[in-house]
């Protein structure tokens, strides 16, 4: 891992992703890339690639400008290699591109979850671009001073094709020298017995390098409530988990649990695409 992006729109909730981006920047001498999308209007648009200056939109950009400068002065950036970029392009598919073009290790973004606000990098676009992107995409819900995860939570069911995104998972792991508690979510509409999950569980480690870690089972109403209680009661530092994208989450999952935990988790969550 060497690059991340963090897209902002000069929000609270995207200066928390960036801290975090920061903290792990700094660790381990990668380098950030800012990304504020600027979406217009489509007619506007047509005016611009057609030669035609508007005064409004060369004020957006200037003010995008001063802000993005004043966002790479902050002092938790100080010494890191960071690169900024304003795109006029829709905030979702602008984000996917530049990391695709750019060759981006790990998306960062900030969000509160469904809020019903037309914010850029806010709710929905969160939720998209962690259901389309292939990079990994890591959610900061709150302002964290010290990202130093210690007990990591990867909530599956474990199947075949789960194994290639878990090697990702435990190489980030292990790159905060975490513990990582691997868990089963039993619900009355995805129900295992103990003796089968713990095969699952045990025959599925079996296959990795894996130093610190416990295998758990959790019983709950739902998947996602399972999660957010399992997670709370370790006081896990981050949630991770593996999604399909389009199709949610294999199997195991029923919908697109890992775009519901974006939007009503509070933990931090990071999502590997299979």
């Amino acid at each position: 891992m060497k690059r991340i992006l963090v897209p902002t729109d000069f929000s609270t909730r995207a200066d928390n992703a960036l801290k975090v981006a920061a903290q792990i920047a700094r660790k381990n001498n990668f380098e950030i890339h800012l990304l504020h999308m600027l979406e217009i209007p489509s007619q506007m648009n047509d005016a611009i690639t057609g030669g035609t200056p508007i005064p409004e939109i060369m004020l957006f950009i200037q003010k995008a400008k001063e802000l993005m400068q004043h966002t790479k002065e902050k002092s938790l950036l100080e010494d890191l290699v960071v690169i900024d970029s304003i795109k006029l392009e829709k905030a979702t598919q602008g984000i996917l591109t530049y990391s695709k073009e750019h060759e981006i290790d790990l998306i960062i973004m900030g969000s509160n979850g469904a809020s019903g606000l037309a914010e850029i990098i806010i709710g929905s676009n969160t939720e998209k671009v962690v259901r389309l992107s292939s990079t990994p995409v890591m959610v900061i819900k709150e302002e964290t001073s010290s990202f130093e995860p210690k007990n990591i939570v990867f909530a599956s069911d474990f199947t075949e094709e789960i194994k290639k995104p878990f090697q990702k998972i435990l190489n980030f792991t292990n790159q905060f020298q975490a513990k990582l508690h691997l868990v089963t979510i039993c619900s009355p509409n995805s129900f295992k017995t103990t003796t089968l999950s713990n095969k699952i569980m045990n025959d599925f480690t079996k296959d990795f390098d894996i130093q610190n870690f416990s295998t758990n089972i959790y019983n709950d109403t739902n998947i996602e409530k399972g999660i957010i209680h399992f997670s709370n009661e370790i006081n896990a530092d981050l949630i991770s988990l593996c999604t399909h994208g389009r199709t949610g989450l294999s199997h195991f999952f029923t919908g697109s649990i890992s775009e519901d935990l974006a939007n009503h988790g509070h933990k931090p969550l990071i999502i590997f695409k299979i």
